[in-house]
C-alpha cells in the first residue's frame, strides 16, 4: 500500500481518537489493534480468509466483530477494523499502524525513542533514560525496547534521525578509527 493510502486511513483514525469530545484513549486503540494485528499474523487462515474475495463481506465482518468480542477491543478499534473489511485493506493494518502512531506522537508532543541495549533494561534505567531524552528532545519520549546481546555493554539510542551509541561496541569502533587515524 502507498505511504499516502495508509496515512490517510491512519489519519482518520486519529480524527476520531483525539477529537475535541473524544473519551477514547489513544493507547487502548493502539493496543487493541496490536492485538488483533497479532491474532492476523498468527493465523494463516484468518488472513486468507479476510483478504479472499471468494469470502463475502457480511461473513467478514461477523469473524471481525466476534474475534473483536473474544479480544475485547474498544468500540473504536473494533469499527475501525470494520472499515478496513469493507475497503478490502486488512492486509494493509501494519503500515496504517506504524502511521497511527507516528501521527498521534506527533500531535500530543511525543517522541519515540528506539533503544537497543546488551541486556534487559530494568525500570529504574527506563525511567533515567526517559528522563534524560525527554531533557535533550523537550518532548514526552515513549521507549521501544530491544535487546542485542551482540552490544557487551551500554545502550544504541535513536531518537528521530539521531543515533547515540553509547554501547561498549561503539566506544570500541570509535577508539579502533581514532588509533587508526594516528
Amino acid at each position: 500500500m502507498p505511504a499516502a493510502v495508509a496515512s490517510r486511513y491512519a489519519r482518520a483514525l486519529v480524527d476520531v481518537v483525539l477529537g475535541p469530545n473524544s473519551k477514547v484513549d489513544s493507547d487502548r486503540v493502539r493496543r487493541d489493534l496490536r492485538s488483533f494485528e497479532q491474532a492476523l499474523s498468527d493465523s494463516l487462515e484468518l488472513g486468507n480468509a479476510l483478504a479472499s474475495p471468494a469470502v463475502k463481506r457480511p461473513r467478514k465482518r461477523s469473524v471481525i466483530t466476534k474475534l473483536a468480542q473474544a479480544l475485547d477491543l474498544s468500540p473504536v478499534a473494533k469499527n475501525f477494523l470494520l472499515v478496513l473489511v469493507d475497503h478490502r485493506r486488512t492486509s494493509e493494518l501494519s503500515d496504517i499502524l506504524l502511521a497511527f502512531e507516528r501521527i498521534v506522537d506527533e500531535r500530543l508532543g511525543r517522541v519515540q525513542a528506539d533503544v537497543v541495549s546488551a541486556r534487559e533494561l530494568k525500570e529504574p534505567q527506563q525511567a533515567a533514560l526517559v528522563r534524560q531524552l525527554e531533557a535533550m528532545s523537550g518532548k514526552k519520549v515513549r521507549l521501544n525496547l530491544s535487546v542485542d546481546g551482540d552490544l557487551v555493554g551500554g545502550v544504541i539510542v535513536r531518537l528521530g534521525s539521531t543515533v547515540y551509541d553509547g554501547s561498549v561496541r561503539g566506544q570500541l569502533d570509535a577508539l579502533s578509527r581514532q588509533l587508526r587515524a594516528e
